[in-house]
């Protein structure tokens, strides 16, 4: 999971890398369950019956391809990587795209974490940036709240006066450090 050590330029390194909560395949999940069990009990009905079987897969296999498959080959396809430098996202089963936000960009990371999200231990992070793009939102992150309290730390900490770590606006002079 993550990003490839190739993708990454010198001295940079990955902080962390996660994937959205599996509760985004509790949809996907439950409807593969529902879609077999009505195969099973239309051939449990009329057994013998090459229509009925046929008919019941005509159905089921589109179905089960597009609500079920595909959000889990999205789901397995979409990574959210924080690195000294920047924070990476890349979705897509085909076509691939993904966003790259300097850490120096970054002005705030805030988070929603409504009752569900509270049960299960992930919220919504929200990444607000001074780019022409109005930031990026991040659903059903795993336990939101630490994963925030990483990227403000890293934010914060980062900076040491020196432009390779990401912390400013290359270009910007130092920063007196006490």
């Amino acid at each position: 999971m993550g990003i490839s050590q190739k993708l990454l330029s010198d001295g940079e390194y990955v902080v962390l890398s996660v994937r959205s909560h599996g509760k985004a395949l509790i949809g996907p999940v439950a409807l593969l369950f529902l879609v077999v069990a009505g195969v099973i009990a239309a051939l449990m009905l009329k057994p013998n019956n090459t229509a009925v079987a046929s008919g019941a897969a005509l159905v089921a296999v589109p179905v089960l391809i597009l609500l079920s498959l595909i959000p889990f080959l999205r789901w397995l396809s979409s990574t959210y990587t924080v690195t000294n430098r920047r924070l990476i996202t890349r979705h897509g089963i085909i076509t691939r795209t993904g966003r790259d936000i300097p850490l120096f960009r970054i002005n705030d990371v805030a988070y929603e974490k409504h009752l569900l999200d509270r049960i299960l231990g992930c919220g919504t992070l929200i990444i607000s940036d001074a780019t022409e793009k109005s930031g990026v939102v991040l659903p059903d992150i795993p336990n939101v709240e630490q994963v925030q309290l990483q990227i403000s730390d890293l934010l914060f900490s980062q900076d040491d006066g020196n432009d390779d770590d990401g912390s400013r606006v290359p270009g910007e002079p130092p920063r007196n450090n006490r």
